[in-house]
């Protein structure tokens, strides 16, 4: 496993920046804190796997954009909520949209679709991909030095918090039901 790691690390941190982002970028945080990939290189690599990606998209909605909209009806309610948080917040929403859950994807496409500027949006993509690569990680890596610090105290209690959460669940299906 080690092997597979130090080999396609960084290949996947790549692939998982363009594709979903936080959780692979995180995961590889935490194997930087332990060790076996560089920290610095997962900004790096994790800053132009969402650039690159929010580029592309970017560049499709700006030439396909309202075709793609109306072609796949599905994608209207994110689309109309990232059109609404665009025209609320402007330059914000561009440097934010990667932290909201349930329209990061589709975006870059809106934004490219509503006439902003390649100019504007490359220096906005360029600042918030800095960003959200920097924090990602280093959120990744801070949370494996809690995790490895806290090893004794939590195997101790993960049992109980296991057995609380399997309560609460089984609570709420019934519930439910």
């Amino acid at each position: 496993m080690e092997q597979a790691i130090t080999e396609w690390g960084y290949f996947a941190v790549f692939l998982g920046s363009m594709i979903e982002g936080e959780s692979v970028v995180l995961a590889a945080g935490f194997l930087a804190h332990e060790g076996y990939l560089s920290l610095p290189k997962i900004i790096a690599i994790s800053f132009f796997g969402t650039l690159i990606a929010d580029q592309g998209l970017y560049h499709l909605g700006r030439y396909q954009g309202v075709y793609l909209l109306t072609r796949f009806p599905r994608l209207k309610p994110r689309a109309d909520r990232a059109f609404l948080l665009l025209h609320r917040y402007d330059v914000y929403f561009i440097l934010a949209f990667r932290f909201i859950y349930g329209i990061r994807t589709i975006s870059p496409l809106v934004i490219g679709a509503s006439g902003v500027s390649p100019k504007r949006f490359i220096v906005l993509n360029v600042i918030a991909a800095s960003i959200w690569a920097v924090l990602i990680s280093l959120a990744g890596y801070f949370f494996g030095d809690v995790i490895m610090n806290q090893q004794n105290y939590l195997s101790k209690y993960i049992f109980v918090v296991l057995l609380a959460l399997g309560i609460v669940g089984y609570g709420v299906y019934k519930l439910r039901k």
